[in-house]
């Protein structure tokens, strides 16, 4: 039985790591990939020290922290997914996707979150032909073409930047009034020609015959469902965290977010701590996410050096 599972490769889960083998707790940490949701980010500003990095960069960065510490200490376990942590006699266990089970007498769930989906009528016929979920990996599809993006948080307004170097015209629909988005990235994006935004709206449907050809909104100031003629439908509607595996177990809110005391990162189960997305921590970013993997390694430290 090892000291310690880690499940998630997101700034959380490989902060955790590399401090869990240096000081040398023996532990596994279980990822599908490494890098987190900002692996699809064209440029990262606010990762402290860089003044920018793209999200594969961040991703390959931490992956070779993460190779330079493997050995005595550290065992990885990438492209595994857990499905399954439950309670043992002297600890827990891991079972992954492939059968694998890792045992440990502590976990720290860093699991992240995925990207939620646009639940309208015609989103889901209309997936990977018109409507999408990564600007990296799709955009340059769309060049020369007028695209819609669903979502006004930084994810929304970075992605609007990356398709503005190709597309003809980019729309961003929000549903509130207000942007939870940088006050900066907001300008920058705002003054480009090329884009445009409605505030205040609620996608309804999602119109096309063989592949996108528009989308429907509520104007919720008007009352009026109004149109927009468009081949691309790029959506940043928030995140769903990745908690399935634990349901049961841990307690989770009403959104399915861990709990935790965030002044250590416990849960109320004994030997259980998270941190990151998959957690109802109020400020979700990956400096905070990797904060608070190194404030939970730092206090389950303590805790297994007790036992």
């Amino acid at each position: 039985m090892k000291d310690l599972i880690i499940i998630g490769g997101g700034p959380a889960g490989v902060a955790a790591g590399v401090y869990a083998a240096r000081k040398h707790l023996h532990t596994c940490l279980i990822a599908a990939e490494v890098g987190g949701q900002s692996v699809v980010s064209e440029g990262i500003e606010n990762w402290i020290g860089t003044p920018k990095i793209s999200g594969a960069d961040l991703a390959k960065n931490m992956q070779a922290h993460l190779k330079a510490l493997e050995g005595q200490h550290l065992e990885l376990a990438i492209g595994e997914r857990v499905m399954q942590l439950e309670k043992i006699e002297g600890g827990f266990r891991a079972t992954t996707a492939s059968g694998k089970t890792h045992d440990a007498k502590a976990v720290l769930v860093a699991s992240g979150a995925g990207r939620r989906k646009l639940d309208i009528p015609g989103a889901e016929k209309f997936e990977n032909k018109g409507v999408t979920y990564c600007a990296s990996c799709d955009g340059p599809l769309f060049a020369d073409m007028d695209v819609a993006v669903v979502g006004g948080g930084n994810a929304g307004f970075e992605t609007a930047a990356q398709l503005l170097a190709y597309c003809k015209s980019v729309t961003l629909i929000h549903r509130h009034k207000d942007f939870k988005a940088d006050r900066k990235t907001v300008l920058s994006v705002s003054a480009n020609p090329k884009m445009r935004i409605i505030t205040h709206a609620e996608p309804t449907e999602v119109l096309g015959d063989q592949f996108v050809t528009g989308l429907k909104y509520l104007d919720k100031d008007s009352g009026e469902t109004k149109e927009l003629a468009v081949s691309g439908v790029f959506v940043e509607a928030g995140v769903i965290p990745n908690t399935q595996f634990a349901d049961g177990l841990l307690p989770l809110d009403a959104v399915k977010r861990v709990i935790t005391d965030p002044k250590n990162q416990r849960t109320s189960v004994e030997g259980i701590w998270a941190a990151g997305d998959c957690t109802d921590e109020l400020y979700h970013q990956n400096n905070i996410a990797a904060g608070d993997g190194v404030k939970a390694l730092e206090d389950l430290y303590l805790w297994i050096k007790a036992q």
